[in-house]
């Protein structure tokens, strides 16, 4: 289903609560740049508790600005392997939660991260580089996303519809680790939610994503028996070329198997030379476009390891999961591009919307039965790297589109139970 030539000429029109939101927004760029490069400067990497804890009562401040509940919540530790096979426990940051006139006809569910991948001390430094951009860590990934989100948010709330729409916020602190500890609090906010908005980077020309791949992370913990390599070498049982033949043979799913990824990112363990290595932690990512294509990737890992085992004196566990549903585009999806493809034709945007592999919160806003559109932060590029940079025009362009959304889904031009219809009749 799509929309028809007049929902899309309605939706393309521009009415004074438009030009008085983006007018707002245009005088808050340079603030909008100032506190994303503030924010920037605090290192608050996945890992990095400190940091984390740091910044948190900053958000929090920026947060209550909106004049709506704000609550900070405490997370469970997340559950690591360490290089042992050992389970450890590591404490993340808080998730906070905003929620704005719950009772209205229109939920919205507003999603974001504040921890990045950069460990202190790895990329720290903001640079201009020319050409309107500046190169820096979470600069685009996504504290420049967090200020494009409060902004358009103000900006809708000064015009005349905030009572047909209500929100809720969810900010992690884990999102670029996987959500483990914030997943619940997504779930339980999305699931209401007529329609979901992330802000995520988009990529620099403002190309957005469209379907996602569903991602898992599984760590395969081998025990095998240590032996003196010179003396007895015969009594030893090596984990790590047990981990090494199952390496091989996920090489060998991944080739067969031509829309799902299986990557071995690392394998840990052994020590000296002279002793065969009695464990070793195989780490893997898999990203899969659909559910029926997870679960087949996931019994073909346990038939793998079924054969790996057969090895003498070897043992092994599987840890993890497909903790990433597959965001595949579906009517409801569809339509909400269109939608959001024509309302930024009004400030002269052209959208489109590109399928990927990579994944984040609309994954899980999906799965919780609510349509979404997940790259609506800044503008930028290299992220991941020492090389992320955001695009300084476009704070403006994103919170202007975001803004105009809202109004659009508040005033009914962008009919978001209709659109959220379709997403249950495509789960039925």
């Amino acid at each position: 289903m799509s929309l028809s030539q007049k929902d899309i000429l309605n939706i393309s029109s521009k009415k004074p609560e438009d030009e008085a939101a983006l007018a707002l927004i245009e005088t808050r760029r340079d603030a909008m740049i100032e506190q994303t490069i503030e924010w920037a400067k605090i290192n608050t990497g996945s890992w990095n508790a400190d940091g984390l804890q740091t910044f948190a009562p900053i958000l929090q401040e920026a947060l209550s600005q909106l004049g709506a509940e704000v609550v900070s919540h405490p997370t469970k530790p997340i559950e690591k392997i360490n290089d042992q096979g050992e389970k450890t426990y590591f404490q993340s940051g808080p998730v906070f939660t905003v929620t704005a006139r719950p009772e209205a006809p229109v939920k919205i569910i507003f999603t974001g991260h504040y921890d990045t991948v950069f460990p202190p001390g790895t990329f720290e430094e903001i640079t201009d580089i020319g050409d309107g951009k500046l190169n820096g860590p979470g600069l685009a990934d996504m504290k420049g996303g967090i200020v494009v989100m409060l902004e358009a948010i103000k900006a809708f709330e000064a015009g005349p519809h905030k009572s047909k729409l209500g929100y809720s916020i969810v900010l992690s602190p884990d999102e670029e680790t996987g959500n483990f500890a914030s997943a619940p609090f997504i779930a339980e906010a999305a699931k209401d939610a007529h329609i979901g908005l992330t802000f995520e980077p988009s990529m620099e020309s403002g190309a957005m994503s469209g379907a996602r791949k569903g991602s898992a992370i599984y760590d395969f913990i081998f025990k095998g028996r240590a032996s003196h390599a010179g003396r007895a070498p015969e009594a030893g049982r090596s984990a790590l070329l047990a981990a090494a033949e199952f390496a091989l043979g996920i090489e060998k799913l991944d080739a067969a198997m031509d829309t799902v990824t299986f990557n071995v990112g690392a394998i840990d363990g052994g020590n000296a030379v002279n002793i065969v290595p009695d464990n070793a932690v195989l780490r893997l990512g898999i990203r899969a476009p659909n559910q029926t294509l997870a679960d087949l990737a996931v019994r073909s890992l346990e038939t793998l390891m079924k054969k790996v085992l057969q090895r003498d004196g070897i043992t092994a566990e599987m840890v993890g999961s497909f903790y990433r549903p597959p965001k595949p585009r579906n009517a409801a999806q569809s339509e909400l591009f269109e939608a959001a493809a024509a309302t930024a034709h009004v400030i002269g945007q052209s959208l489109t919307f590109q399928d990927t592999g990579g994944v984040c919160e609309g994954n899980n806003v999906f799965n919780a039965g609510t349509p979404n559109i997940d790259t609506l932060g800044v503008r930028g590029g290299s992220i991941h790297s020492p090389d992320e940079f955001v695009v300084l025009d476009s704070f403006t362009e994103r919170a202007g589109l975001t803004a105009l959304l809202l109004n659009r889904l508040a005033d009914g031009r962008i009919d978001a139970a209709h659109i959220k219809s379709l997403m249950k009749e495509d789960q039925d």
